[in-house]
C-alpha cells in the first residue's frame, strides 16, 4: 500500500525528520511543523527537509538545526511560509534586509512583495536609501517630525547652549536579549547588546562620539545627510548615555518592542529578545551681539520640564 505524500516527494513513512522541528537561526531558537517549512516547493528551507537522510545538515550543541542566517528577520520568513502572505509591522524599517533574506532562502513571491516601488520622481537602488531622511523608518520619522516641532517649540526657549554643539536628534538603539528561568530567576547576563546603532546628522553623530564611532557599513555619507548604519565601537549604554550627556544631549522619548520564545520544549526556560531606541535632542542657544539668548531671558526648572514634557507628548502622539 501507497504511503500518502506530504508535497515533498517523498512518502511520509520514509522521512527522517519529526513533525515538530527545532530550528536555531542565528541563535534564535524557533519551533515550527515540518509541513510549515516545507510548504513553498524549491525553496531553500524545502530542499534542506526533503532529503532522505539528516546527515550533513548542521547542527547546534543541542541537536537544533542550525541555519546561519539573521535570527530576528527569521520571524518574518517564516511568517510567510504560513500562509504566503506578507505581514510587516508599520513603518518596518528593514526591508531591504528581509529582501536579502528572502533571497537567500529562495523565496521568489517574498523577493517581489519586497521589491521597493520606484516612482517616477524618486529611484531606489540596493538599500541605498535607508541612511536617507526620506526613508519611512521609526527613528528618521520620529527625527525629521520632532526637528520641525522643535524648531517651532523652541524658537522661544532653550535649555542649556553655548557649548558649540549644533542643535539635532540622535537616536540610540539596541537589540537585547535575556534568558528567563524558573520561578522568575533571570539570567546573571540578562542584558546581551551585542551592537548599538546611532542614527541621525552624519556630522553630528561624528561630533558627539569621534573615533568611538564605527562608520565602515556608510563612509562616504556626506556631513549634511542623515544615517542609520552607523554603530559604536563598544556595547555599553551607559557610555553612549554619558557621551550624548556631556554634549549638552537630553533624552526626550524611547520605546521598546519585544518577543518570547522557549529555549527548549523540555525546559522552563524563555528567551525574551528585545529592540529598544532612545531619542536624544540638543538645542544650541541663539546669540545676538556675541549675547547669549539665554542671558537676558533665563530657563527655570519648571520651563525646562514642560518643555520635556511637551517634545515626550509629541513623540508620543506621532508614534501612535
Amino acid at each position: 500500500m501507497a504511503l500518502p505524500d506530504n508535497g515533498s516527494g517523498v512518502p511520509v513513512g520514509e522521512l527522517p525528520f519529526p513533525e515538530i522541528i527545532e530550528l536555531n537561526v542565528g541563535g534564535q531558537v524557533y519551533i515550527t511543523r515540518y509541513s510549515t517549512l516545507t510548504s513553498v516547493p524549491d525553496s531553500m528551507l524545502w530542499e534542506m527537509f526533503s532529503q532522505k537522510t539528516t546527515k550533513g545538515l548542521a547542527r547546534d550543541t543541542k541537536g537544533r538545526f542550525f541555519v546561519d542566517r539573521d535570527g530576528f528577520l527569521f520571524r518574518y520568513i517564516l511568517d510567510y511560509m504560513r500562509d504566503q502572505r506578507l505581514v510587516l509591522p508599520d513603518h518596518f524599517p528593514e526591508r531591504g534586509r528581509l529582501q536579502r533574506e528572502a533571497e537567500f532562502f529562495n523565496l521568489p513571491e517574498l523577493v517581489k512583495l519586497l521589491a521597493p516601488k520606484i516612482s517616477k520622481q524618486n529611484s531606489l537602488g540596493d538599500e541605498g536609501c535607508q541612511s536617507d531622511p526620506e526613508e519611512s523608518s521609526p527613528s528618521t520619522d520620529i527625527t525629521r517630525n520632532l526637528a520641525s516641532l522643535g524648531a517651532a517649540a523652541c524658537s522661544s526657549l532653550a535649555l542649556g547652549g553655548g557649548d558649540g554643539k549644533r542643535s539635532g536628534f540622535i537616536t540610540i538603539g539596541y537589540r537585547g536579549s535575556y534568558t528567563l528561568g524558573r520561578d522568575s530567576q533571570t539570567d546573571a547576563k540578562f542584558r546581551r547588546v551585542a551592537r548599538i546603532m546611532v542614527c541621525g546628522k552624519t556630522s553630528l553623530a561624528k561630533e558627539v562620539f569621534g573615533e568611538t564611532l564605527n562608520d565602515s557599513r556608510d563612509p562616504d555619507r556626506p556631513p549634511e545627510r542623515y544615517t542609520s548604519r552607523y554603530y559604536l565601537k563598544f556595547t555599553f549604554l551607559e557610555q553612549a548615555f554619558d557621551r550624548l550627556a556631556d554634549a549638552g544631549f537630553h533624552m526626550v522619548a524611547c520605546n521598546s518592542t519585544g518577543t518570547c520564545a522557549f529555549a527548549h520544549e523540555q525546559t522552563d526556560d524563555k528567551i525574551w529578545t528585545s529592540y529598544t531606541e532612545y531619542v536624544f535632542y540638543h538645542f544650541k542657544a541663539r546669540t545676538y551681539n556675541g549675547q547669549n539668548e539665554n542671558q537676558n531671558n533665563p530657563i527655570t526648572s519648571s520651563d525646562e520640564a514642560d518643555y520635556r514634557t511637551s517634545l515626550c507628548v509629541a513623540v508620543s502622539n506621532l508614534s501612535n
